[in-house]
């Protein structure tokens, strides 16, 4: 019979338990990884060059822990429960992104995407077994909780002013900080200054502010030592009024929400407690809120120079609230356990208080918004409030992601399009030309790259872990429910934030999630698999097989990617600063044998290459470049750098109508891109023009009849646009140029409709007319009138007015015959 880990004779098998050097050595490696990683601006999988270095090496270190994992419990290792088998569960999550390969819109990002997710389930695999460990567990949780404090304490420094001083203290592991300040620890944007500490990102930050708040909660409640609940008190106000600083409309709508579903499973003294203690240093905040709030703005937007006195505030607060969480654990919690006694023990005792809350979240959100309460706030942040509803802007465009992103998986269902998927191909799924890289939800964007299997196979082993928590968590006492809390908080808060944020780019939010998924799993019964079990000796090999080959591919990978990074920016520094071609050369080459087809190395080697062309004529340098652009084509499908380097490589040998193949093919892959569709337009006119001076006739109408397909396009695209909800904002321009107008009615006037070209002509007409080159399309627009029998006798007297020979100029074009 299997022995459960809730209940004592567990917890005593985990005291007996040896605490060998192979266990150290991967609870220190894992502490200092998790202290590192932070500070590499969360290790932002934002797909560009200047956040993958940090990547490549945290995916290096994740490989020696797991040699450091095999090595510690090769002896240990069964397969013959179900929490045994959610380490194999785990493995096939880089299994479904390897799968997604196939599809793959970027083979460059799905690459990065396999080794993040490999980097998870060795951080999940870790998590499960070292956590087991009860005094290893400790260790690991005081730690993460360490860290945190530190993130609050450096975001805060960094908005009161002492940002160098703090940045001058890990500036020697990280490169995010440049020129003595880590860099956008503080965003300022529209809405004034925005605390972001070590993620760059508020939203981010504040997703992870709420975990934490709710774990330093925790913390009060159930420790015994004064000075420990003091600490955790302490952080509160701190952690609160960062929340508020990060601005986060979703940060402050899902922090009501978590709390609620987390007072589900807490007894009705403790749910007291976490109510009172949120009270109070939430009151506490908002009284110092609006001074801290206005020294940090004054100061980064230059209006002050010194905003230090803003940490009397901070402290004071902080201080008064330790000293009452003090006075509440030593008088005030042991006479609520007494009172709460009987109604903990009902069956749906643990409810009231949730469904009070609830009503007490309505009534405070009600008030907040609609009353003059809200100004209690800093300007800012009760601005910030108020436009919270449905219809702002940044609500409706999440949903219009969404709904772009089930585009994508009706094409892409089973296996998905690839790890970094959304951010190759949105454009061509894109409802308005917004620019995002990023779905802004972790489910949407999952389902994007891995399809219906890869979500089935996370969520499936999430939904399972979840249930045998909770239902473990429910049959066990006070004592073992508190031991693998922390980790539920964490992974509960960043999942239900995720829902409608891409918290989950970030691999250090990333690590942190399995890394709670393996504790919860940790905290599973150990209830026997018996269909599937196997031998000690069996499981023990292919496991550990496995662990070992996956690790020694992971570790060469990382360091030929991190080389190859290494190399790239060594080029790209070389261009800024050198002249030999051969010096310059070198590394891009040395980057794309390390990497081959790397998108980056290749449109830097292609400028270099063509330039090269250009100045001496020499076919080599063409070919070259011809084929560098083409193989890395191959893999990166929707890249629209590399096929508009294409096309201005063929324009620079003269192969004008490969260059308009170029843009006519792919059109469609940027539906909402402006100056692709004005280069089209422009392109078939041009070749158009030059077919209809040679006599091909098929080949005029075939290149005018593309390029008016172009201009129907944009014109049909900028009606769909003026059908946004009012909130909406449209994102990058998208409009009818005059550029646009000029050539589509110069092809419609040559295709014998001037009454058709003089409408086109009319949508581009400009405002001045002083300009000679604003001239020409209004001229071109009243020989269209003339010929076809209309007139516009406004436009013709300004332009008469602006320039009188531009009569007979008029005149030449309505004789023109084609």
């Amino acid at each position: 019979m299997s022995n459960p880990v809730y209940g004592k004779k567990a917890a005593t098998s985990r005291k007996r338990e040896n605490f060998p050097a192979a266990l150290w050595l991967l609870i220190v490696g894992l502490i200092m990884f998790l202290v590192w990683a932070p500070f590499q601006a969360g290790l932002f999988n934002g797909l560009v060059q200047n956040f993958e270095g940090p990547i490549y090496w945290s995916v290096f270190i994740g490989g020696i822990l797991a040699l450091v994992w095999v090595w510690a419990y090769f002896k240990k290792f069964r397969l013959e429960d179900q929490r045994d088998w959610t380490a194999v569960w785990v493995l096939l999550i880089p299994v479904t992104y390897c799968l997604a390969l196939i599809s793959a819109a970027s083979h460059y990002f799905a690459m990065n995407a396999v080794l993040i997710q490999c980097l998870y389930a060795i951080i999940f695999v870790i998590g499960l077994y070292v956590l087991q460990n009860k005094r290893a567990n400790a260790i690991i949780e005081t730690s993460l909780i360490c860290v945190s404090y530190l993130i609050v304490l450096f975001g805060l420094f960094n908005w009161l002013g002492q940002g160098r001083t703090v940045s001058a203290l890990v500036g020697w592991f990280t490169k995010t900080v440049i020129g003595g300040q880590y860099n956008q620890a503080v965003w300022v944007d529209a809405n004034g200054p925005r605390l972001a500490s070590v993620f760059q990102y508020p939203n981010t930050y504040a997703a992870y502010l709420m975990a934490f708040l709710f774990v330093a909660v925790f913390a009060i409640t159930r420790s015994t030592k004064w000075y420990v609940q003091v600490i955790h008190a302490f952080m509160l106000v701190p952690i609160i009024l960062s929340l508020l600083l990060t601005l986060s409309r979703g940060g402050l709508v899902f922090l009501p929400v978590v709390f609620i579903l987390l007072l589900l499973f807490l007894k009705p003294a403790k749910q007291i407690l976490w109510i009172i203690y949120v009270l109070i240093s939430g009151v506490a905040t908002l009284v110092i809120s609006k001074p801290v709030t206005e020294l940090g703005q004054q100061f980064h937007l230059g209006q002050i120079n010194n905003p230090a006195k803003g940490w009397g505030y901070v402290l004071a607060a902080s201080i008064i609230v330790a000293l009452l969480a003090w006075v509440i654990q030593r008088y005030v919690s042991p006479w609520l356990d007494q009172i709460t006694e009987r109604w903990a023990s009902k069956k749906l005792g643990g409810l009231w208080l949730p469904v009070v809350s609830v009503l007490a979240s309505v009534v405070l959100v009600a008030l907040l918004l609609g009353t003059n309460l809200k100004h209690v706030l800093p300007g800012n942040i009760g601005d910030r409030l108020e436009n919270i509803n449905f219809q702002q802007h940044s609500v409706l465009e999440r949903f219009t992601f969404y709904k772009d992103a089930v585009k994508v998986i009706k094409d892409y269902p089973v296996l998905g399009a690839g790890g970094g998927a959304w951010a190759s191909i949105y454009e061509k799924y894109q409802n308005n030309p917004y620019s995002s890289r990023q779905a802004h939800s972790f489910a949407m964007q999952y389902l994007v790259e891995v399809g219906l299997l890869g979500f089935i196979v996370l969520f499936a082993g999430i939904g399972f872990i979840f249930y045998k928590y909770i239902r473990g968590y429910f049959k066990s006492g006070e004592a073992q429910r508190n031991s693998y809390f922390v980790y539920f908080i964490i992974v509960l808060s960043i999942l239900i934030h995720s829902l409608m944020d891409f918290n989950m780019s970030y691999v250090f939010i990333g690590v942190l999630v399995f890394l709670g998924l393996g504790g919860m799993s940790a905290a599973m019964d150990a209830q026997p698999v018996k269909r599937l079990s196997l031998k000690g000796s069996t499981a023990r090999v292919l496991y550990s097989g496995v662990i070992v080959i996956s690790s020694l591919l992971l570790i060469f990978t990382s360091i030929r990617y991190v080389q190859a990074n290494n190399a790239l920016q060594k080029g790209q520094e070389l261009m800024a600063t050198s002249s030999n071609f051969q010096e310059i050369q070198t590394p891009f080459a040395q980057a794309l044998n390390k990497r081959k087809n790397h998108p980056t190395a290749v449109l830097n080697y292609n400028v270099l290459l063509r330039s090269a062309y250009e100045q001496t004529q020499e076919e080599a340098f063409y070919t070259q470049n011809l084929s560098l652009l083409t193989s890395a084509l191959k893999q990166e499908p929707f890249d629209k750098n590399l096929y508009a380097q294409l096309a201005t490589l063929y324009k620079s040998k003269g192969e004008y109508a490969k260059a308009y193949d170029v843009l006519k093919d792919n059109a469609s892959r940027y539906a909402y891109d402006q100056n692709w569709y004005e280069q089209l337009i422009v392109e078939s006119y041009e070749l158009g023009y030059q077919s209809l001076g040679s006599g091909a006739v098929e080949e005029k109408e075939k290149y005018f009849f593309s390029g008016l397909q172009a201009f129907d396009h944009v014109v049909q695209g900028v009606e769909h646009l003026k059908t946004l909800p009012k909130g909406q904002l449209q994102g990058n321009p998208f409009a009818v140029t005059m550029n646009m107008a000029l050539h589509a009615g110069k092809m419609q006037y040559m295709m014998g409709d001037p009454a058709e070209a003089a409408a086109i002509f009319r949508q581009g007409l400009p405002q001045d007319f002083s300009d000679p080159n604003n001239r020409e399309i209004v001229r071109w627009y009243l020989a269209a009138l003339q010929v076809s029998g209309g007139s516009d006798q406004a436009i013709y007297d300004q332009l008469i007015q602006a320039d009188p020979g531009e009569k007979a100029s008029i005149d030449q074009i309505a004789q023109l015959t084609f």
